[in-house]
């Protein structure tokens, strides 16, 4: 079972079916998935993440791994590929908003911080303006 990371942008359908069936957002998902990266294994979809750019800003979003496939190192793999991106684009610091996984990020370097500190570009996005609740941890990692 070897695992691969590609481009999303093939793999639309399955990537909304993913991230439904994980109660994600996909209403506010460009048309387009370019930086957002799959996890194939024996053909099918294992998980998802993505990144969107504000200026010198990432927003790292719709992060998910099917739930069969869990425990597997799928979602750091899909985690090191978008903070390699990051890097390669020069961002200077990727920010996510979540409701479930806090301690995995944390473990992942990223640190809990208060929405107001968030960069006023990424602020603006639907995923902050309109789609994730007021509720949600905010955090931030340095690239």
């Amino acid at each position: 079972m070897t695992l691969q990371i590609k481009p999303a942008e093939l793999y639309r359908d399955d990537v909304i079916e993913l991230l439904t069936a994980q109660n994600l957002p996909v209403s506010d998902l460009p048309g387009v998935l370019s930086n957002f990266y799959v996890a194939t294994q024996n053909a099918q979809i294992a998980g998802v993440a993505g990144l969107e750019i504000y200026g010198n800003y990432g927003l790292l979003r719709s992060v998910a791994v099917h739930a069969n496939s869990r425990g597997r190192g799928i979602a750091a793999a899909l985690l090191d590929k978008i903070e390699g991106l990051a890097a390669k684009k020069q961002l200077n610091a990727l920010y996510l908003l979540t409701e479930t996984a806090a301690d995995y990020f944390e473990q992942k370097g990223y640190e809990h911080i208060a929405r107001m500190d968030i960069p006023d570009a990424i602020k603006e996005s639907s995923e902050f303006k309109q789609v994730c609740p007021d509720t949600a941890t905010a955090m931030q990692k340095s690239i």
